[in-house]
């Protein structure tokens, strides 16, 4: 609802205007009703005109003079951060911006844990489903085609509890399971590939290695036919052909639970050639609380042992097409989202109880997209991907390593927020941030790295973009945390607000795994 507020500037002369003119109309109808005796009288009604006209402005100048100066003394007791549309120059103290921030994440960002925890269970028991379905079609006598391991795995914000805004996109992996006796051969192919792309510099390759020495049996050569791809004479698999199965697969299945969730809800599936299979979904009116349209991504992934899984190329990285002669469709992207959240829970232990590194990550996230409502194409889009979710949450993980450990309670929010803006304009004009985990020796003890990713290659994940643009997204976010209280209020009316829960949905790092807001 839109709230208006009095303008006293108007308010008041029109108030005076107004009973000026009444009292005009007043003695010219009374003079006209006491004509006759006019003669006798023939000044006495100019006189009460000119008191009363007289009083009013008296009254007026006494009531601007007491709104002035309540005016200013509210100005002088409020925070600043109030008063810093008269005063834009006068940077807001720390308590200031710390009571502007913790007001913008209640208002804006904050998740009811009530409605995220119905939404995920609502999600779960629908993938799940549809999940054990597919796999019981697979379980063919005889087939050499992937099947449905039978489980599925939750990655993104919203299992890692800093998700903004609304519950309504989620990201869930599909393990396959490959035909028995083949063993994979992943390899990163890193910066020293001659003529890769640096987008593609984090993408691996898995090759596979026959059952019985270097000759393919014949029973295997359906499978190597249908999913994988000849390169210098071994056989590599193919995201694009493994992906393209699995929606089909998928789409075969969700006739057969179809008719057990439609009490429930409505679902829908788009699949679109080269992109990541999306269930949508849209609860029943039975499910008031939780009535929020649901996009949940289905994405196949290859799992290699200790919760590590390749995962196919999202559509930005397929659109550079390295140098090399290695085909786009034998690359593979890699998900280590488990270790992420074995770290975050590990975090959780050593930082203090009411400490604000998540809140830190979802203003960062939420000032992010304020801005861009407000950059002009095509750094616009730029800007969403240099400071995609995964780069912020690779910077928090970097900045919270360095402790001390009791800096990060809830009274410090500003000022950690701040770090973090500085460390990461620091890392963009350095054009440095390293992947967390690939080729990482400082990665903490109690967290268990498996060895593929020790012995990997270190990726710099902002390797894929040009100084040039590095440097206005560095000026443009120590922009953003110095005007962070004019782009509050300034993006926060109804008509911004009703475009931002669909920006920034699923973006993805380049080359890294997918993350959704």
């Amino acid at each position: 609802m839109t709230v208006y507020t009095l303008n006293l500037r108007v308010f008041w002369p029109l108030v005076t205007c107004l009973c000026t003119a009444l009292v005009c109309l007043y003695q010219a109808v009374r003079s006209r009703a006491g004509a006759p005796d006019s003669d006798s009288a023939p000044d006495s009604g100019s006189v009460p005109l000119l008191k009363g006209s007289a009083l009013l402005l008296l009254g007026f100048l006494l009531l601007r003079y007491c709104a002035s100066r309540s005016g200013s003394g509210e100005c002088s007791q409020r925070p600043r951060a109030a008063c810093s549309a008269r005063c834009p120059e006068a940077p807001p103290s720390s308590a200031a911006r710390r009571s502007l921030l913790e007001n913008f994440y209640e208002q804006q960002l904050r998740l009811s844990p009530h409605v995220l925890g119905h939404s995920k269970a609502h999600v779960s028991r629908i993938v799940g489903e549809l999940v054990r379905a597919a796999k019981a079609q697979g379980l063919q006598p005889g087939s050499l085609s992937p099947t449905l391991r039978g489980d599925f795995v939750q990655i993104g914000s919203a299992y890692e509890q800093h998700k903004v805004r609304s519950p309504d996109c989620f990201d869930i992996l599909v393990p396959l399971r490959l035909p028995p006796r083949l063993e994979l051969e992943p390899r990163c192919l890193g910066p020293e590939e001659p003529g890769l792309a640096p987008e593609l510099r984090s993408a691996f390759t898995c090759a596979l290695k026959a059952p019985q020495g270097a000759a393919w049996p014949r029973g295997y050569r359906p499978f190597s036919e249908g999913f994988c791809v000849e390169l210098q004479g071994r056989r590599y698999l193919s995201s694009a052909l493994v992906l393209r199965w699995f929606q089909g697969q998928v789409q075969r299945c969700l006739g057969a639970v179809l008719y057990r969730l439609q009490e429930r809800c409505r679902i829908s599936l788009a699949a679109c050639p080269g992109r990541q299979l999306t269930l949508h979904i849209l609860p029943r009116s039975d499910y008031v609380c939780c009535h929020i349209s649901m996009a949940v991504r289905l994405i196949p992934a290859i799992p290699l042992g200790d919760s590590v899984y390749l995962v196919a190329l999202h559509p930005g990285a397929r659109k550079a097409q390295p140098a090399a002669a290695r085909p786009l469709q034998a690359l593979w992207g890699l998900n280590v989202s488990k270790q992420e959240q074995r770290l975050l829970s590990w975090l959780r232990e050593q930082t203090p109880a009411n400490s604000c590194h998540l809140k830190c990550l979802q203003i960062l996230k939420g000032l992010r997209d304020l801005r861009g409502l407000g950059l002009e194409q095509p750094f616009g889009a730029q800007w969403s991907r240099v400071l995609s979710s995964y780069i912020l949450k690779t910077a928090l993980f970097s900045l919270l390593l360095r402790g001390p450990w009791q800096a990060w309670e809830e009274q410090f929010l500003a000022e950690r927020l701040e770090d973090l803006v500085l460390y990461l304009r620091d890392c963009l004009q350095k054009r440095v941030l390293m992947h967390f985990f690939l080729g990482n020796a400082s990665v903490p003890e109690a967290v268990p790295v498996p060895k593929l990713l020790k012995e990997a290659a270190p990726v710099n994940l902002l390797a894929a973009f040009d100084a040039p643009t590095l440097d206005l997204a560095a000026f443009q976010l120590l922009n953003t945390w110095n005007q962070a209280p004019k782009i509050i209020r300034m993006y926060s009316s109804p008509r911004y607000l009703r475009k931002s829960p669909t920006l920034y949905k699923h973006v993805t790092d380049t080359g890294q795994e997918s993350q959704s807001n």
